[in-house]
């Protein structure tokens, strides 16, 4: 009988044929080789297929293809974990690709502390061709510009408290690797949403123990137009669920005065946008301000900051879109005169 692997890798595929090469190539070039390689794909349309099937004659991979498309990442996350044989969990998106340590140095975390839900490090963002365009984590630079630069360990409910209520410290599954029986035990993750199911499912895990981090980026978080978050963000998904999970965790954990009034400014800068914006159909910004009440007793009060620098900003792109006209319309009836 073969023995059973200590970690179960997970790469769930929609049509990244480009990528799969570097992704699954940078997983079976780990320095840390007691895993199982678990290849998805959901019904991908491009050479996915045919690539992912050339691994096949590795003897720790296994291909599993859906015959119809799910329509859901996350119901590609659950699935897999279903088939992990694995104590710990690595979901290595099918179009990001890892530094070669990056699995030693995470199991190396959890196996330190039986109460570490999960280990993840720091990630860089790279474009299609690999180019370094900065880290993932500057969405959190205005919270504490300095806590994601260096190594730490933490009790998960206090991180809950004080950074999971206002954003996702987690940008990229692909940099973490977690306990299966705590992923289990909170229900894995949460197949109605469509962008913010992965910030749930980190904050529930954390809410069960401890977390780890490593300040090394290790991984390699690709962006590209064919993102998911990419297209959700476009038919703003994206702010109802930031809402939808916020009043989640404010019912799991009590912030601190202060860490409050800051999720209230944060709630405030994604709803005015989205509410004065025309491009945001009616239905969904009354679905937007349903949201923002549940959380905000005072949303308005907090709105007035946000509100007037997205006029700011309309003021100022409408103005760079009249100004050469103006000018023009102007110089010509200088001329006339």
């Amino acid at each position: 009988m073969t023995a059973m692997p200590l970690v179960s890798i997970i790469v769930p595929n929609y049509n990244h044929a480009r990528f799969l090469r570097q992704r699954i190539d940078s997983i079976l070039a780990q320095t840390f080789q007691d895993f199982e390689l678990i290849l998805l794909d959901d019904c991908s349309t491009d050479d996915s297929r045919s690539i992912l099937s050339a691994y096949a004659s590795d003897p720790r991979a296994r291909l599993e293809f859906n015959s119809a498309n799910s329509g859901s990442v996350f119901k590609q996350w659950n699935k897999g974990v279903r088939l992990a044989r694995g104590e710990y969990i690595w979901i290595a998106e099918s179009d990001d690709y890892a530094d070669a340590r990056l699995l030693e140095r995470l199991v190396s975390l959890m196996d330190t502390d039986p109460r570490m839900t999960f280990a993840y490090c720091r990630s860089k963002r790279v474009y299609v061709d690999n180019e370094f365009a900065g880290f993932a984590d500057t969405h959190m630079a205005p919270i504490d510009p300095q806590r994601w630069t260096a190594d730490y360990v933490a009790d998960g409910r206090e991180e809950c408290r004080i950074y999971f209520v206002r954003h996702n410290p987690v940008p990229n599954a692909s940099a973490v690797v977690f306990r299966k029986s705590t992923y289990e035990q909170i229900g894995g993750a949460d197949e109605g949403m469509s962008v913010c199911g992965d910030w749930k499912l980190w904050a529930a895990m954390a809410l069960r123990g401890r977390i780890a981090y490593i300040g090394e980026p290790l991984n390699c978080f690709r962006f590209h137009d064919a993102s998911v978050r990419n297209k959700t963000s476009r038919a703003n998904v994206d702010v109802i669920e930031h809402l939808q999970v916020i009043r989640w965790l404010l019912d799991q954990v009590t912030p601190p005065p202060k860490v409050l009034d800051n999720v209230g400014q944060l709630v405030a800068s994604m709803w005015v946008p989205a509410i004065m914006s025309f491009r945001v159909p009616r239905d969904v910004k009354r679905a937007i301000l349903r949201r923002v009440r549940e959380i905000d007793p005072h949303p308005f009060r907090n709105a007035i900051g946000p509100g007037l620098r997205t006029m700011r900003r309309k003021i100022a792109r409408h103005w760079r879109d009249f100004a050469p006209a103006y000018t023009s319309f102007s110089g010509s009836m200088h001329n006339e005169k």
